[in-house]
């Protein structure tokens, strides 16, 4: 069944069911979406596939890559195009309203998968092409997607019995209603907020913080008051700059308690919960734990090799942490009378060590990093390393006004690539943090698609003409999303299933931790960091401070991102019948030697990249083995001729951001670098001493 079988009556009635429409190959219809349009337009994208799937099954034709992996391929366009768009009301614009829908369809959605896998007919088909001696001939991109297709299915239970499969399909149902009710229970907490009554609250605060503060206020009915929203973006400013000792420890309280208040938001049952049924589906297939079935296709391919790298990190990382608590403790004693570093304390005292340190504080660096202004500055990073240019697009339906378009083209040729939308800042019903997504994947397979993704922020957005200033460690984490963007939008393959960031966890991290690294470069900052009132560039004085003070602070960054990732892997490897998340995290961090004086980034009751879905689930290791390529990938550009040496990038783009999932990640990787990564130029880009081994 194709779009074009699918009533046009129900095409005309349901925009979610019609082919996407417009300029650019079709665009979101994102200004007719109707929320009573959801569930029935899932349930028509369910039914199209079904109908499609019992076609390929039972075709009487003997297999073949075409009839039966390509056609695979080609299945459920309809059902892709109201998931990306169900997806985006789930990350950006989850109201009451939407979250009913949402607790009505996830578990049809996960049953229906299973459906699809669970098929027999349709698997052996594909089992056939796959040990077929055909395999041979095809083109490598058709063997990748023919194995991926097989191993994907095998690795999800395409070869049990009916009785666990039945299991099988009754926990992926479970869990994707637990799952549901993970994230919004979170995001009800960081729909909160602390209101801050008076001027004397406000001690320590920059002027723009104010503003902001003032601005999320009035929109929440408090006009004259301030308002710190719930979400990283408010509080981390906050804890940084309030000089209110009380009020940093009751702003911090609220953050790190996110989903462990003991109320109806409460998330610690549901961890139980979905850490019982993950084992349970870990076993089921055949796996020690889920930590092992998670692993099995990614780089790092077992939890050991994953666990050996964290604890090389992790000790030299703590050590660090004692250090920078010994500057800090000294000031803390004479301002404030303390005896030890509170969590609360950590990022103020950080920024007063910097001043006295480097004579570098975030005020000084703020006017200078105009959200806007870094904007043009990583369109300009992407002209240089892969020849794009960014053209803004008015007219096209956005979910939001905040939301901007721009189109992506080749700068030579002029090809059209896609389009980059950019939804900047924070609102009701959007999820916290940072994220890109992709709406629709470039393909070469039933003609010319382009690509088109989206970058995500939750940035506070200053009153009416104000402009919005960011710190440094945002601006790195827009590089960082950009970075994703750009992989997607470099994509230059012939599937879809294929393309752009369709790869393992801990590699698709790569390309967005190593656009960082041209935030701070001279060209960047001399071009974009312009003071947002002066106009003028940064001064050398600045950059040379900055660049002085780079690796300040990497303890705290490391022990509160890998204490996470640490706790994650742990939680996986548990093979325990029941699982109490507050007293294990804390016996697991006792044991780690965690540092009192920083708790994890994600404390697990607000840990949505392992509880809200199976994401990063034993997987958030991801970043730090990701970045042992994104470290020595930049050493190469700087073995060349620098940051923005061509010929690097060229073969950055041919064997890295081009070809996707086309070809085996490591291989891709070691045809670009010309060695394995190893986990030398990561401490020595975090300024760590190096193992002996």
């Amino acid at each position: 069944m194709t779009d074009s079988a699918l009533s046009a009556e129900a095409q005309k009635n349901n925009a979610l069911l019609a082919p996407w429409s417009g300029p650019h190959g079709g665009v979101p219809p994102f200004d007719q979406v109707k929320l009573a349009d959801f569930k029935p337009a899932l349930e028509a994208g369910m039914a199209q596939k079904r109908a499609e799937i019992k076609a390929i099954a039972e075709n009487s034709e003997a297999p073949t890559f075409e009839n039966t992996v390509a056609a695979l391929e080609d299945s459920g366009r309809t059902l892709d195009r109201a998931m990306t768009i169900y997806s985006i009301w789930a990350g950006t614009m989850s109201s009451p309203e939407f979250q009913a829908i949402e607790k009505e369809t996830s578990a049809p959605l996960a049953a229906f998968e299973d459906e699809i896998i669970q098929n027999e007919k349709l698997f052996k088909r594909l089992e056939t092409v796959y040990q077929s001696p055909a395999y041979k001939t095809l083109t490598p991109e058709q063997q990748r997607l023919t194995w991926k297709y097989y191993t994907d299915w095998t690795r999800a239970g395409a070869k049990l019995n009916a009785k666990d499969k039945q299991r099988l399909s009754a926990i992926n149902q479970k869990l994707a209603d637990v799952f549901t009710s993970f994230r919004q229970n979170l995001l009800a907490d960081e729909s909160t907020f602390i209101l801050l009554e008076s001027e004397k609250d406000l001690a320590g605060l920059p002027e723009a913080l104010v503003k902001s503060a003032a601005a999320d206020a009035a929109t929440r009915g408090a006009k004259g008051k301030w308002a710190i929203s719930n979400t990283r973006s408010s509080v981390d400013p906050f804890l940084t700059y309030s000089s209110r000792a009380d009020l940093r420890e009751k702003v911090w309280r609220a953050f790190v308690n996110r989903g462990d208040n003991g109320d109806t938001h409460d998330n610690n049952r549901l961890i139980t919960e979905i850490l019982q049924l993950r084992a349970e589906r870990a076993k089921l297939l055949g796996y020690e734990t889920h930590a092992h079935w998670r692993l099995e296709n990614a780089m790092a391919r077992t939890p050991d090799a994953a666990m050996a790298l964290m604890v090389e990190v992790w000790k030299p990382a703590v050590a660090r942490v004692q250090e920078e608590v010994k500057d800090m403790l000294p000031l803390a004693t004479r301002e404030e009378g303390k005896k030890a570093i509170e969590p609360w304390d950590y990022r103020y005292y950080a920024e007063k060590v910097r001043k006295q340190k480097y004579d570098l504080t975030e005020n000084e660096v703020k006017p200078y990093f105009q959200l806007e202004s870094l904007r043009e500055g990583m369109f300009w990073v992407a002209g240089e390393l892969l020849n794009f240019a960014f053209t803004p697009v008015t007219g096209l339906p956005v979910v939001h006004p905040d939301v901007r378009v721009w189109e992506v083209k080749d700068k030579t040729s002029g090809r059209s690539i896609g389009l980059w939308y950019f939804d900047p800042y924070a609102r009701q019903g959007k999820r916290s943090g940072a994220w890109m997504n992709a709406y629709r994947n470039q393909e070469r397979f039933r003609g010319e698609v382009t690509t088109i993704v989206s970058n995500n922020s939750n940035f506070i957005q200053g009153a009416p003409g104000e402009p919005v200033l960011i710190s440094l460690s945002d601006a790195r984490t827009l590089f960082h999303e950009f970075g994703h963007a750009l992989h997607g939008l470099a994509s230059n393959v012939t599937y879809p299933g294929l393309a752009g960031t369709a790869v393992p966890r801990d590699y698709v991290e790569f390309p967005s931790q190593l656009l960082e690294e041209w935030l701070l470069t001279p060209e960047v900052l001399s071009r974009f960091a312009l003071h947002y009132q002066t106009k003028k560039p940064m001064p050398q004085s600045l950059v040379a401070k900055i660049d002085k003070a780079s690796k300040f602070n990497q303890g705290f960054e490391t022990v509160e991102y890998l204490s996470s990732a640490l706790v994650d892997m742990k939680f996986h490897l548990k093979k325990a019948d029941s699982i109490n998340p507050d007293a294990f995290e804390r016996e697991t961090l006792a044991e780690l030697g965690m540092p009192k004086e920083i708790v994890m980034r994600h404390r697990s009751p607000q840990f949505a990249h392992i509880f809200a879905s199976d994401g990063y689930s034993a997987g958030y290791y991801s970043y730090l083995w990701s970045d042992t390529l994104s470290a020595s990938a930049y050493e190469a550009f700087l073995e060349g001729k620098g940051p923005y040496d061509k010929t690097v990038a060229q073969r950055l783009v041919k064997h890295v951001l081009s070809v996707g999932n086309s070809v085996d990640p490591a291989e891709g990787f070691r045809a670009f670098r010309g060695k394995a990564p190893g986990s030398e130029a990561l401490m020595r880009k975090r300024g760590f001493p190096l193992s002996k081994k």
